[in-house]
């Protein structure tokens, strides 16, 4: 079955190469993104391992652990890390898990459940398994995003979505569309209007549905 939105995710013993762990032992009560890729040493991916590794104080700012995760061995990782590392500039100190076997791949819901890897394999032969997932300190499935092997992945918006995550579960409000740290937030509909006043103070209304007001401390 898919892994859905606010699904429990998998708690798969892994092998990295930072060691042996489960999914939930290491996401323990943090923020968790898991990033996979189809194959080490491909040039979008290692230009996106790249600016993960150039990132790390914004996810340590957030409480935000992060874990690679490719289809080859934890020998093969080790020798992709020096190219990232020489490319980016940067120390890749996050785990990338080894998933020769296609079990993290599968579960997650990136390959189908007969899929293998050939011998000689391609990146080809696992191009689906391009995909991001923000994972919340309960083990919950929070959001995906999925790209195709020829676009490099975002990781500014990677980051926007997660502090809309860290937000909004906290604070009881919605982002609407683009909203960047330090702008307005949407009040949810549940909410009367006296109740909206109660707990956020004043704000805007746009239409009956749709209210606005400044981000809460």
């Amino acid at each position: 079955m898919a892994l859905r939105i606010n699904d429990t995710v998998p708690d798969l013993k892994v092998k990295t190469s930072k060691g042996e762990f489960s999914l939930h032992e290491y996401i323990g009560d943090n923020w968790t993104i898991l990033f996979s890729h189809p194959k080490d040493f491909t040039p979008v991916c290692t230009t996106e391992f790249g600016a993960v590794a150039q990132l790390s104080d914004e996810w340590k700012k957030r409480d935000t652990k992060v874990m690679g995760v490719s289809v080859d061995g934890v020998d093969d990782h080790g020798k992709w890390i020096g190219d990232i590392e020489s490319y980016g500039g940067a120390q890749v100190d996050f785990p990338i898990i080894a998933d020769e076997g296609l079990e993290v791949s599968k579960a997650f819901d990136m390959l189908p459940a007969e899929a293998y890897l050939p011998d000689g394999r391609t990146p080809a032969d696992s191009a689906t398994v391009r995909a991001v997932f923000i994972i919340g300190p309960d083990k919950q499935l929070k959001l995906t995003m999925t790209y195709p092997m020829t676009v490099g992945r975002n990781f500014a918006e990677v980051l926007r979505a997660l502090d809309a995550l860290q937000l909004t579960a906290s604070k009881g409000v919605a982002a609407p569309a683009d909203w960047q740290v330090g702008q307005d937030v949407i009040i949810p509909a549940s909410l009367s209007d006296d109740e909206a006043k109660s707990k956020f103070g004043d704000f805007t209304t746009h239409l009956p549905y749709l209210r606005t007001t400044k981000q809460p401390a």
